[in-house]
């Protein structure tokens, strides 16, 4: 043979993101955006059936995620453990029905950010819409601590919250609720 016949890869397409929509979060993060040093984000989705059996693996996966595709430092791997563990938990709790989905999808940006998104279906118990959880976590977060007598309703307030800098709720297609957090890493934060 004369010359080289390998197949040549074709340098990546930059992707450009639609106008932002309220009822679709990605539109607001930035999942299909390119940074500028031309890197996309990487994002991994997991469905899990409506089942507390499956929490135990997406904890390992979300620490292997933190720690290894992010530049967060091992203790915010661990925090985000309980992040994803509220968000999935109360999805499965209160937001999806039993034999329903729930969808949790991780963003990261190496060095950047990492963003979680938590969708439910809208069919659980206790649906409610973003509208009313954005009001039901400022008042909790204002709440003086010793006064909650109740060991439920905490976690979205005090332990997101308090380890994310941006936390919202978005009533999806579904009829349910996602849930976008993101954590930005900052400066000295090691990597």
């Amino acid at each position: 043979m004369d010359g080289d016949t390998t197949p040549q890869a074709a340098p990546p397409t930059p992707v450009s993101a639609p106008a932002p929509d309220a009822t679709h979060p990605e539109d607001q993060s930035v999942i299909n955006k390119t940074n500028a040093e031309g890197e996309v984000p990487i994002k991994i989705s997991i469905i899990i059936p409506t089942n507390a059996y499956f929490i135990s693996g997406l904890r390992d996966f979300t620490m292997n995620v933190v720690r290894n595709m992010t530049g967060f430092s091992e203790q915010w791997a661990f925090r985000f453990q309980s992040v994803v563990d509220e968000l999935v938990n109360n999805a499965i709790e209160f937001g999806s029905a039993a034999g329903k989905d729930v969808k949790i999808t991780f963003v990261s940006q190496k060095g950047k950010s990492i963003e979680i998104f938590a969708e439910d279906t809208g069919t659980g118990s206790s649906k409610k819409s973003a509208q009313e959880m954005t009001a039901l976590i400022e008042e909790r977060k204002n709440m003086d601590p010793t006064q909650m007598t109740s060991i439920r309703g905490r976690g979205l307030a005090q332990i997101v919250s308090n380890w994310t800098d941006v936390l919202e709720f978005i009533d999806n297609e579904q009829g349910g609720l996602t849930v976008h957090v993101v954590k930005y890493l900052e400066e000295g934060e090691q990597l």
